[in-house]
């Protein structure tokens, strides 16, 4: 048998016994695998890993909490043993080999009749890696390669055409908060096979630089007439390029419903019958506090944090913000957009109760090559701004938790 490679195959296991021996990490990492794809699943340990016993406490698996005993494999379709007694794996092995049961053996590949493959997933595929050369099994090397190919399938690098005729529609991808490391892999994925991609200033641009030369880039931020127009004008190119066939990326910084305008795309591409799918982004609002060292909550300092916008001032009447009760909050208040307004918005947090004294943080192009971080306290903020030269995009952090990290440098005086 060590002379011929593995016939490799895939298993359809729904409703079907699989037995498992032994309820230690081994279980851990295969139960879950095995639970998606509909098995029955026995398994028989006297112990199990608190996250097996989860698993058996929320009815996914059947627990017979006792060692391996002959005849628990009659009627198994697939069993994996790994238990940490070896007499039981043997016997065990045997009487799979008896009742003609693919048996994976974690402690002695070389006795098992099937191996677990490598696998990983991405959008509807499986990725199953088994070296060809029995006598030279290497699980790292199988590892390697598999984690290589559904990278290469996740991130974009490895782009498989779809050859069957894609449905022709629109994702509106939320691009993070400017490292294109923080993309998700779904939207990197989709970004790849895009035919046509419409990007606002906030977007990661370094990834515009990975698109095929086949690939119509659209800047959305230059498009004419204003803003107002500028997004009727942005709706109208999604539909119009999405009615061609065409396959559509809507990349957009941050999340595409904080502050983005996500919902006026999606639902003037619903009004013109033209599919949509959403892929939340990594907001600004959390990780480039984060990204700057500061905790939007802490344990005993901050229990809740609120996100606003501060692009139109506490005194405009257009201002939908209950800037008197944000005042009054202990917690955390992140501020989006609020580099021009950060005066009025100070002045009024003040005259409503918030002390002046409170710690605030500017980080400006966070994530970003040009990240930098300013410190002020609410009185002195305004001043910071003039004297820092602190410009779009912002995030501006107010609270105790400005004063958490470990090299939170000192607020201007």
């Amino acid at each position: 048998m060590a002379e011929h490679p593995a016939y490799p195959v895939g298993l359809r296991l729904t409703g079907r016994r699989v037995v498992v021996l032994g309820g230690g990490q081994v279980a851990q990492r295969r139960l879950p695998a095995l639970i998606a794809a509909g098995a029955d699943v026995l398994l028989v340990s006297p112990e199990a890993t608190p996250s097996v016993e989860a698993m058996a406490d929320a009815g996914e698996i059947t627990w017979q909490q006792r060692p391996y005993a002959q005849g628990d494999l009659a009627d198994a379709w697939y069993a994996l043993i790994a238990t940490g007694d070896a007499e039981a794996n043997t016997a065990a092995s045997a009487e799979a080999e008896r009742h003609r049961v693919w048996c994976v053996r974690s402690d002695d590949a070389d006795r098992a009749t099937a191996w677990t493959p490598a696998t990983g997933h991405s959008e509807g595929v499986t990725v199953a890696v088994l070296t060809t050369d029995a006598k030279g099994r290497d699980p790292r090397h199988t590892a390697a390669i598999r984690d290589a190919v559904v990278e290469g399938l996740r991130d974009g690098t490895l782009v498989a055409p779809h050859h069957r005729t894609r449905t022709p529609g629109v994702a509106l991808v939320g691009g993070g908060p400017g490292d294109p490391d923080l993309i998700t892999v779904r939207g990197r994925r989709l970004l790849a096979e895009a035919d046509v991609v419409i990007t606002d200033h906030l977007g990661p641009r370094d990834l515009l630089a990975e698109l095929s030369p086949s690939v119509e880039v659209i800047d959305a931020a230059k498009l004419p007439f204003g803003r107002f127009m500028a997004q009727e004008a942005i709706n109208d190119a999604l539909i119009e390029h999405a009615r061609k066939g065409k396959s559509v990326v809507r990349l957009k910084g941050g999340d595409p419903f904080v502050y983005g305008r996500g919902m006026e795309e999606v639902q003037a591409l619903a009004e013109a019958g033209i599919p949509c799918t959403v892929v939340p982004g990594i907001s600004s609002s959390i990780s480039v506090p984060g990204a700057a060292g500061i905790p939007v909550t802490h344990r005993g300092v901050a229990h809740e944090f609120t996100v606003v916008s501060g692009h139109i001032a506490p005194d405009d009447e257009r201002s939908l913000v209950d800037w008197p009760s944000l005042a009054k909050l202990t917690g955390t208040l992140v501020i989006l957009m609020g580099v021009s307004t950060i005066g009025k918005v100070a002045e009024t947090l003040i005259a409503h109760g918030k002390s002046p004294d409170a710690p605030v943080a500017l980080i400006q192009e966070g994530t970003t090559a040009g990240q930098r971080r300013v410190d002020a306290t609410l009185a002195t903020v305004a001043e910071t701004v003039r004297t820092e030269d602190v410009k779009p995009p912002a995030v501006i952090v107010i609270g105790e938790v400005v004063k958490v990290g470990p090299t939170a440098p000192a607020p201007r005086k």
